[in-house]
């Protein structure tokens, strides 16, 4: 049982590897995401953008350089969720969000913070779940942010009930198709989508070893850009925009690179970063 919610079973999951990513979001405890979200209060699951400001991090003494440095990466994550939440579109009071993929919860309470409204999340780990719900609870907003155990690719959802919906670097754990299949049913007509992900570029051919060693990290499967562009195109999902990221990206994985919180994978962005072959992409579109 947990307290996602309340008297039922966490569901099994629907194939093994599914179940091998909730283990490892169960167990997951890196200080590069538990210490920047204890800055404050918003953990979330993902990485920045803009230009660093250094001011606060060059006057700081070296006792205190690595906390100035922490709560700069985190001011570039909830930055990087700011965007995401610009594009979602007119979102009223009345409005139901859903965030595919939610982790501890931070993007769902920025748009609560933001539009007042409802935000429902989906993650497969119960722990994740719990953590969100908790800190909703301690913020007093459990009435209108939610997660819940499920599968993004089966929300408990009911067909067009979300004004918007976004996946924020969760989207490399599914197929794409029935991901987008998925979305567009539980989007209304005219719904918005975003995505924010990183997806290796075509035009480098193949994926690097970069992207192999990001893979291997997060037991993923990074999706190039072409085949998000395509399979949205076949589910009723027209792009907006679609916005490369990538160099506002850098200047976070540079600084992060710099810290005791390093978890061994930031030479792999970097590199594949600058040669091209790996992007940071946000992606928005209607659902038509």
């Amino acid at each position: 049982m947990t307290t996602t919610v309340p008297g039922a079973a966490i569901p099994a999951p629907a194939s093994s590897y599914q179940g091998d990513i909730a283990r490892y979001w169960d167990h997951e405890a890196r200080p590069v995401n538990l210490r920047l979200g204890d800055v404050d209060g918003l953990y979330h699951h993902h990485y920045g953008i803009g230009e660093v400001d250094r001011s606060a991090i060059d006057a700081a003494s070296d006792a205190e350089r690595e906390d100035k440095v922490v709560a700069e990466l985190h001011r570039l994550e909830s930055a990087q969720t700011d965007v995401l939440l610009d594009h979602l579109g007119p979102i009223r009071a009345d409005d139901t969000l859903v965030d595919a993929g939610c982790g501890r919860g931070g993007s769902m309470v920025m748009a609560h913070q933001r539009f007042n409204c409802t935000v429902e999340g989906v993650t497969l780990s119960a722990k994740q779940a719990d953590f969100g719900n908790q800190r909703a609870r301690d913020l007093g907003i459990d009435h209108a942010v939610r997660s819940r155990v499920a599968n993004m690719l089966q929300m408990p959802f009911e067909t067009g009930q979300a004004a918007a919906s976004w996946n924020n670097e969760s989207s490399m754990y599914v197929d794409l198709d029935d991901l987008f299949a998925e979305h567009a049913r539980v989007l209304a007509r005219n719904g918005r989508y975003v995505t924010i992900t990183g997806c290796w570029n075509p035009v480098y051919g193949q994926p690097s070893k970069w992207v192999s060693q990001i893979n291997a990290h997060f037991e993923c499967n990074i999706h190039s850009r072409r085949e998000y562009l395509r399979a949205m195109a076949d589910n009723r999902l027209v792009p907006q925009a679609v916005i490369d990221l990538t160099p506002a990206t850098l200047p976070y994985w540079e600084l992060r690179a710099t810290t005791s919180i390093v978890t061994g994978i930031e030479e792999a962005f970097i590199n594949s970063y600058r040669d091209g072959s790996f992007q940071y992409l946000l992606i928005a579109a209607d659902r038509v």
